[in-house]
C-alpha cells in the first residue's frame, strides 16, 4: 500500500526531531570508562581554574594552582603499520552538534561525540603497546601520584607590542642630567661600518607573550579523583580558562 504524502512527511518531520532532540542532549562523558595513559611520558589535558592555599601535614601554606581535568577522549589511535608511527589523538572540551562540520563528525563519530574545540596527539615509542587505549575512553590523571614531577605546557598570556624594558627588563637610559626622550629607548642596536648590520635575535621591542611555554619540574600536591582536580605547587602559564598539558618530568629535580 502506497504511503500517503502527509504521513511521510509526519514521518520525516519526527525523525528530524528526534535526531535533533539526541543531538542537542548533553553528553555524559564522565560515566565513561577510563584509562590512565602510562607508556612513555604519558599525558592528559586540564584547564587551569585558579590559584588557591592549602596546608601540609606540617602546617606550612602551600599555594598550588587547580587544573579541572576535564574529560579527555580518545579519537583515534595511529598505528606503526597504518601511519607510519604509533600516537593517540585525544579531543578536549566537546561541541555541540550544531558547531561541528560533517568532516569533523565523521573523523570523531566512533568516538560518540559530535566534535571538540581542541584536539592534541601524544606520540607513543614504538617499543610500547597500545594496550587499553581504545577509541572512546577517556583518559585518567593515575599515570602519576602525589609527589611526583610533571612538565606543565601551555600558551602564555598574551601582552601585545612591548618595549625592551618590559619585554626583556632593561634599564633604560638616564632618567636626569639633560637626558631628553631617553627614558626607555634601547640605546645602541649595533656597531659601525663593520659589520655594517643589526644582528640577528638582537633583543628589540616586539610581541610579548602569546607563546607556548614549558614549565617543568613542577611537584603534584594533591590529585581529587572524585571531583576529577589536580593540585600542583606553583603558578601555571596561561589565563584562567586556559588549555594546560600534564606529562611526566623530563629532567627529574630529585
Amino acid at each position: 500500500m502506497e504511503q500517503k504524502p502527509e504521513a511521510q512527511a509526519s514521518s520525516e518531520s519526527a525523525a528530524e526531531a528526534s535526531a535533533a532532540s539526541t543531538a542537542s542532549a548533553p553528553l555524559d562523558l564522565t560515566s565513561r570508562e577510563r584509562v590512565a595513559l602510562t607508556q612513555g611520558r604519558g599525558g592528559i589535558l586540564g584547564v587551569k581554574a585558579g590559584m588557591t592555599q592549602v596546608f601540609s601535614e606540617e602546617g606550612d601554606v602551600i599555594a598550588v594552582t587547580v587544573i579541572d581535568l576535564k574529560p579527555t577522549v580518545i579519537t583515534q589511535v595511529k598505528a606503526q603499520d597504518k601511519n607510519g608511527y604509533q600516537a593517540i589523538q585525544v579531543g578536549f572540551l566537546p561541541k555541540k552538534a550544531k558547531s561541528c562540520g560533517k568532516p569533523e563528525q565523521g573523523h570523531v563519530s566512533k568516538a560518540g561525540v559530535p566534535g571538540f574545540y581542541h584536539y592534541q596527539e601524544f606520540r607513543i615509542a614504538e617499543s610500547e603497546t597500545l594496550d587499553g587505549l581504545t577509541v572512546g575512553k577517556v583518559l585518567s590523571p593515575e599515570f602519576v601520584k602525589v609527589g611526583d614531577c610533571v612538565d606543565l605546557i601551555a600558551v602564555s598570556k598574551g601582552k601585545g607590542f612591548q618595549g625592551g624594558m618590559k619585554r626583556y627588563h632593561m634599564a633604560g637610559g638616564y632618567k636626569s642630567h639633560g637626558a631628553s626622550l631617553s627614558h626607555r629607548q634601547l640605546g645602541s642596536i649595533g656597531n659601525r661600518a663593520d659589520p655594517g648590520k643589526c644582528f640577528k635575535n638582537k633583543k628589540m621591542a616586539g610581541q610579548m607573550g602569546n607563546e607556548r611555554v614549558t614549565v617543568q619540574n613542577v611537584r603534584v600536591v594533591r590529585i581529587d579523583l572524585e571531583n576529577q582536580l589536580l593540585l600542583v605547587h606553583g603558578s601555571v602559564p596561561g589565563p584562567r580558562s586556559g588549555i594546560v598539558t600534564i606529562r611526566r618530568t623530563v629532567k627529574n629535580a630529585g
